[in-house]
C-alpha cells in the first residue's frame, strides 16, 4: 500500500466528530482573516470523522476525475428561512451527527486527494481523516440579502470561511459551514473537491446527508424510513471511466480542446471589473423563446442556453469575426455503453461545445443558436466519450479559455431538495459569482431558471436588456 502523502496542510488523527480543528498551513485559508470584521464570525470548527469504521485504503480516481480543469472546489450556498423555535445548538449537533453517518457509505469524502506516485492520475487516501464542519454567525446578513445577486464577485466568500487553494496538498475533500443569520435564517456553505464527484454526485451525497439530518433515514447505513424512496448505494467503480487504449484520439475532432484566435484581448475583456448579475426566466418567457424558434423542437435547456450565450456575446460587443464557444457539461451516465451503474458519483460528464462567430450569434437569431447547441449535445455518444477519456488521459487535453463562455446547469441537480431539517432552501447558488454562467433553481417554480453570471460592469445593462427579449 502506498505511503501517505508528505504534502499535508494539516495533521488529523482519527477522532470523535467534535474534535476541534486548527489549520496548520496557508493551503487552507480562513476568510475571517479578511477585512470587514463582523460580517461573519466563526464560532468553532470541528473535524467530523465517519461514525463507524471505514476501509483503510487508497482508491484510484478515473481519467475524467483527474482532469486538470477539475482540480478545484465546487462551492454551494443554501439559505433557509427563519424557523421560530429552532434550537441552534441542537441543530448544529444534529448536522454534525448526520455528517458523521453520511461519511460511512461515502467514506472517500473523509479522505484526501493526492497525485498518484506513478502516472498522471490522482488517487484518494482513505484513512478516515475527516471532513470539516464550521459553525458561524453573521450580524450583517439576513435571508432577503440572497434574493438578488451579490454586490461583488466574492461578497459571500465568508459563508464558506475555510477554502482551499490547492486541492492536492492534504486538504479536506469536504467542508460544511452553518452560519446563523441576523434574522434567524441559516446559510449552509458546502465545499466539495471536484476531483471526487461531479454535480450529480455531489447532489446525491447532499440529499443523503439531508435525509439523515432530517431523520428520514433509519440507522447508520442506507436504510430509509417510512415514506422515503430508497436511494442507490454509492458506487465507486472509477475504472469505468478510464481509457481502453483501442486507438489514438485526434484532438482536432474535439472543438472543446482546440484554441481559437484571439482577436480582441478576450480574457482582459471578459474579466475586467466584473459585476454579478442574476435574472429569472420564468415558464412564460421560456415558452416565448421556444416559439421564436419557429416550431423547431428543442428543450428548455437548449433554448435558454442559446439565448444566454447570444445575449452575453451581443452585450460584450466582440468583433464580428471573433470565434466564440459555449461549453456545457453533458451527463454521460446513460450515453456510454454499457451505461454506468446507478449510484456512480464520480465525474461522469464531458463538455459539449457549440461554436459560432460573434456576427452569427448577433444576426442569425435564437433558432440558429439553438441548432448549434443541439448539435453539440447530439455529438456526445459512447465513441465520443471514449475519445475524450483517451485525450485527457494521454495528452492531458484541457479546454482553452479564449472565446469561451462556460455554462453549468445546477437547476436540475436536486439541490432544492436539500432540506437538512430546516425546510426547503429559499436560495440555492454559488458561494462566489464569477464569469462562469450558472442555471439555478427557483424556489417553488420548477419550470423557471435563475441565470447567474458576472459580466463587465459596462455590459450589465445591455446583457439584461437582451435577456428580456425573446428574439431579434
Amino acid at each position: 500500500m502506498p505511503p501517505e502523502s508528505s504534502h499535508k496542510s494539516f495533521t488529523v488523527t482519527h477522532s470523535p466528530p467534535t474534535n476541534k480543528y486548527h489549520p496548520q498551513n496557508t493551503n487552507l485559508t480562513y476568510a475571517s482573516n479578511f477585512k470587514l470584521p463582523k460580517m461573519v464570525r466563526v464560532k468553532e470548527a470541528h473535524v467530523v470523522t465517519p461514525s463507524e469504521p471505514t476501509p483503510n485504503t487508497v482508491l484510484p480516481l478515473s481519467a475524467l476525475d483527474s482532469q486538470l480543469f477539475l482540480r478545484f472546489t465546487i462551492e454551494y450556498l443554501l439559505v433557509y428561512r427563519p424557523a421560530p423555535g429552532l434550537d441552534r445548538a441542537s441543530t448544529a449537533a444534529r448536522l454534525k451527527t448526520a455528517l458523521a453517518k453520511a461519511l460511512v457509505p461515502y467514506y472517500p469524502f473523509a479522505g484526501r486527494v493526492r497525485p498518484q506516485p506513478q502516472g498522471l492520475g490522482l488517487e484518494v487516501v482513505c484513512r478516515a481523516q475527516g471532513a470539516v464542519f464550521i459553525e458561524a454567525s453573521s450580524e450583517r446578513y439576513s435571508a432577503n440579502d440572497f434574493q438578488k445577486a451579490p454586490k461583488t464577485v466574492a461578497q459571500w466568500r465568508k459563508l464558506l470561511s475555510l477554502y482551499v487553494t490547492d486541492v492536492l496538498k492534504g486538504s479536506p475533500i469536504l467542508v460544511v459551514q452553518l452560519t446563523w443569520l441576523a434574522d434567524g435564517a441559516a446559510a449552509v456553505g458546502v465545499g466539495i473537491n471536484h476531483c471526487i464527484c461531479d454535480g450529480i454526485g455531489s447532489a446525491e451525497f447532499l440529499n443523503y446527508f439531508s435525509d439523515l439530518a432530517s431523520e428520514k433515514c433509519q440507522g447508520l447505513g442506507l436504510g430509509v424510513g417510512v415514506g422515503v424512496d430508497p436511494k442507490p448505494k454509492p458506487v465507486w467503480d472509477r475504472h469505468l471511466m478510464n481509457p481502453d487504449n483501442r486507438s489514438e484520439a485526434n484532438p482536432a475532432m474535439h472543438a472543446e480542446f482546440c484554441g481559437v484566435p484571439d482577436l480582441c484581448g478576450f480574457m482582459n475583456r471578459v474579466t475586467s471589473r466584473l459585476k454579478p448579475t442574476c435574472i429569472v426566466l420564468d415558464e412564460r418567457r421560456i415558452e416565448a423563446l421556444k416559439r421564436a424558434c419557429g416550431g423547431a423542437s428543442c428543450t428548455s435547456f437548449e433554448v435558454v442556453a442559446a439565448h444566454v450565450w447570444r445575449s452575453w456575446a451581443r452585450a460584450l460587443g466582440f468583433p464580428k469575426n471573433q470565434t466564440l464557444k459555449l461549453l456545457f457539461s453533458v451527463n454521460v451516465r446513460k450515453r456510454v455503453k454499457p451505461g454506468l451503474p446507478e449510484g456512480y458519483y464520480g465525474n461522469a460528464f464531458v463538455l459539449g461545445c457549440a461554436q459560432s462567430s460573434a456576427w452569427e450569434l448577433g444576426e442569425r437569431g435564437v433558432a440558429h443558436v439553438v441548432s448549434a447547441v443541439k448539435r453539440a449535445k447530439e455529438r456526445v455518444d459512447s465513441e465520443h466519450v471514449r475519445r475524450v477519456v483517451e485525450l485527457v488521459s494521454e495528452s492531458r487535453a484541457s479546454p482553452d479559455s479564449v472565446g469561451v463562455l462556460i455554462l453549468s446547469q445546477w437547476s436540475r441537480l436536486g439541490l432544492e431538495r436539500v432540506e437538512l431539517g430546516m425546510g426547503k432552501p429559499l436560495h440555492v447558488g454559488p458561494i462566489c459569482c464569477d464569469r462562469y454562467c450558472l442555471f439555478l433553481p427557483v424556489t417553488g417554480e420548477r419550470h423557471s431558471v435563475k441565470v447567474m453570471v458576472a459580466v463587465p460592469t459596462a455590459a450589465v445593462d445591455n446583457f439584461h436588456r437582451f435577456l428580456r427579449e425573446s428574439n431579434s
